[in-house]
Parts: structure tokens; C-alpha cells; sequence
């Protein structure tokens, strides 16, 4: 597996998996362009050598049919300016139109392909039918996996290079993210910028972190971070547990949380969490008071309380003053930080101290010499609301994807390129 940056595409064509699934308005305008931003330095490269490039995506949820509400095409014009080249367009990603198009392509030119899930093989879901037998849902699912190979021969079929940078899907087993990469050769295939980045800034935390590690995993729900925070026992120093999942280990442990979040079906996996982190020597932070408001409401009656004293019909909704010192003494001594959800409900003016306080430490820590990766839609979006981004080492955009590698499973995306 050739390195993007040391690679020359020059004569070659390359086939490039983006992540565009972006927002579009009513008059189908591009809001948020960052993730065609992400894929911009990987796209130039190709051009810039002398390549040129083939780019494939998928918009929305088509569900396999033609869609002009998710078509790609309303994208190539913002994509032309960010590039500052003519963009050409395929109304299908397989066929006819594109195979033209792409064999046309001249050094430096760029063809955008057509929503690749207008097509049910890029997913590879098998329709099967209700009250189908077993020997019918099983010919149902192989025929789809013929389908599919057959429509990844044919996007592989339009270069000579496939290079993925999207992490954002490196999670699903698709026809572009992985299935494609059976039809070239390893030194045919690669990760781009934004995935190289990505890979590189989580193995540099999960593999090979400077001492202390700390992960600080925040959010409303345990259930959603239960195996993160499981896998991550066995390679961190300190754990700091933030948001509305506090109240699900203090009431584990025998506190009284009001009417504070908490997952009761996740009680004795809390408990065993606990356990597990004394078996190992992980320092686990668990917030030992909190602001507690009368409602849900950003004009709330607040105090702060003890996190196991939360009187009757009142909620846990931020860290409080005690817990953030610790926070911030924890982070402020730690060679890596993760930070994967935060604090409270930071949406909210009155509840947002924890968070921004959390924020604080890591750029402060950051600045002292410590790697610290910043991942998942709330961590970004807080640290985008305080104006932090530029503080910290690195920020990962992606979704599912992330939480899944986090958890130490193996994504389809990546092992087809790495092999």
C-alpha cells in the first residue's frame, strides 16, 4: 500500500472515494461545504501530478432509485469553484456515459460520477421478501453479492488507481468503500489525506499513546459508548466519565439522581465498569457533584449538589465545580487526550461551564506537548462553539466510523486497503 503522498499520478486516472453527503437547502445549495473541503487536498494532488480525477459519492438515502433530489450534480458547481477547475458530470456512475467520459479524461481534468446509491448494489442489501424461506433468503443475498461484485468491477473498470478518503463510511462493507479495492492491486490502492490523517491520529492514541492517557467520554447514554469505554480500559490512565451517562454509574453505585438520565438496564454493566477500572489501575473520574435544575430549560432554577444527592423531579444537567478542578488537574498532567462527548448540555448557557472547562484544559495541555484528538458530532460542535478548534492536535470529523474503531473493531474500509 503506496503512501498518497509519495505516489505520482501522472498519466494515471484515479478513481477517488469522497464523503459528500452534505447538507443542501431548498434551492439545492450547498450549507456546509467541509467535507468536500476534507477531500480537496487529495483530489489536487491527482491533478496536480498529472492524473486526473474520478470522483464517486452517494448523497441522502435514495434507497436505490434515481433521485434528483440527491443527485451529485448539485454539488459540481461548488466543488468547480473550491477546485478552481472545470468539473465534468456523469448522470450514472456505471455504464455507457461514465466509461465515455472517464476514457476522455485528459491530465488534470475531473469527472464527478452520479449518486452511487441510486444503485442498491453500492449498499449490497438484499431484498427479501416477507415469509421467505431460509433457502430463499440465502439465494436472495447471493445474488446480491453477484450484483455487487459486478457493479465494483465496473466502477473499478473506469481507472487505474483507487485511492478512499472517506473515513466517514470506512465502517460499511459497500461496493465504493471496499468490495472496489478487490480489483487492484496493492500498489494500485491507497488511503487519501483526510483517511491517512484520521488512521494515523487514532492509532497515535489507541496504539501508541505518550503516558498519561486520558479519555474523556461524555454524552447522555451509556449504552452508546458501553464498548468504548470497555476497550478503552485496557489502554488508558485516567477515564472521566461526562454528560447525562454520569448519572447511570452514580446511581450504580447507590446515589440518589432525581429525575436525572440514567439507563437502568445498564446499572450492573455500570457496576462492572467500576470493578474493572480497579482491576486494571485505571483512574476513573466519575463527577462527584453536578448543577441540577428543576426542569429541562435554559431558564432553569440551578444549584449545585452532590452527583448522588439530586433531591425528587430534579436533573443532573452539568459538571460542577469540584468535579471540573479535578477535570481540569487530570487533563492538565496527560501526554494523550481523547475527547468523545461532552460534559453537560452545553446548548445551554447555564449548563455549558463543564464542557467549555473541559475544552480549556485540553488546549491547555495541548499547548504543553500533549497529542489530543477531539472526535464525535457533540465534541466538534463544542469545540467549535468555544472557538477551541485551533487549540488542539487533531479533530475527527467522522461518525460512526470512529465510534466503531474506538471500539477496536476492524472497518471494512480500511482492512481492504491495508489488506
Amino acid at each position: 500500500m503506496p503512501a498518497i503522498d509519495n505516489f505520482n499520478f501522472s498519466g494515471k486516472k484515479a478513481i477517488i472515494r469522497v464523503d459528500f453527503n452534505v447538507p443542501l437547502n431548498d434551492k439545492f445549495e450547498v450549507t456546509d461545504d467541509t467535507r468536500i473541503k476534507a477531500a480537496l487536498p487529495t483530489i489536487k494532488k491527482v491533478i496536480n501530478d498529472g492524473g486526473s480525477a474520478i470522483i464517486m459519492s452517494h448523497l441522502g438515502r435514495p434507497k436505490g432509485k434515481t433521485n434528483p433530489d440527491f443527485s451529485l450534480g448539485h454539488i459540481k458547481g461548488h466543488l468547480a469553484k473550491l477546485l478552481g477547475v472545470d468539473v465534468q458530470f456523469a448522470s450514472n456512475c456505471v455504464g455507457a456515459e461514465a466509461e465515455e467520459k472517464a476514457a476522455g479524461l485528459k491530465a488534470g481534468e475531473v469527472l464527478l460520477l452520479e449518486n452511487l446509491r441510486y444503485h442498491l448494489e453500492e449498499e449490497g442489501k438484499a431484498k427479501v421478501a416477507e415469509g421467505a424461506s431460509e433457502e430463499e433468503a440465502k439465494a436472495a443475498k447471493a445474488e446480491m453479492k453477484e450484483k455487487q461484485q459486478a457493479f465494483s468491477k465496473a466502477l473499478a473498470g473506469l481507472a487505474d488507481v483507487y485511492v478512499n478518503d472517506a473515513f466517514g463510511t470506512a465502517h460499511r462493507a459497500h461496493a465504493s468503500t471496499a468490495v472496489i479495492a478487490d480489483f487492484f492491486d496493492a500498489d494500485s490502492k491507497m488511503f487519501g489525506y483526510l483517511i491517512e490523517s484520521e488512521v494515523t491520529s487514532l492509532d497515535k492514541v489507541l496504539k501508541s499513546p505518550q503516558r498519561p492517557m486520558t479519555a474523556i467520554m461524555g454524552g447522555a447514554k451509556v449504552s452508546t459508548k458501553i464498548t468504548i469505554i470497555e476497550n478503552m480500559l485496557d489502554n488508558v490512565d485516567n477515564l472521566i466519565v461526562g454528560g447525562g451517562m454520569i448519572f447511570t454509574f452514580v446511581k450504580a453505585m447507590g446515589g440518589q439522581i432525581g429525575s436525572s438520565l440514567c439507563e437502568d438496564d445498564y446499572l450492573e454493566l455500570a457496576k462492572g465498569i467500576i470493578n474493572k477500572a480497579k482491576e486494571k489501575g485505571v483512574n476513573l473520574i466519575i463527577a462527584s457533584d453536578c448543577v441540577a435544575a428543576d426542569k429541562f430549560d435554559a431558564n432553569a432554577n440551578t444549584k449545585v449538589v452532590a452527583s448522588g444527592e439530586i433531591e425528587p423531579e430534579w436533573l443532573g444537567l452539568d459538571v460542577g465545580p469540584d468535579t471540573i478542578s479535578t477535570f481540569k488537574e487530570v487533563i492538565g498532567n496527560s501526554g494523550t487526550i481523547l475527547w468523545n462527548g461532552p460534559a453537560g448540555v452545553f446548548e445551554m448557557e447555564k449548563f455549558a461551564a463543564g464542557t467549555k472547562a473541559i475544552g480549556d484544559a485540553v488546549v491547555e495541555a495541548t499547548k504543553k506537548g500533549a497529542f489530543s484528538l477531539v472526535g464525535g458530532g457533540d465534541s466538534v460542535a463544542a469545540v467549535n462553539k468555544f472557538g477551541i478548534a485551533e487549540g488542539v492536535s487533531y479533530i475527527s470529523t467522522a461518525g460512526g466510523a470512529l465510534l466503531e474503531y474506538l471500539e477496536g473493531k476492524e472497518l471494512p474500509g480500511i482492512k481492504a486497503i491495508r489488506g
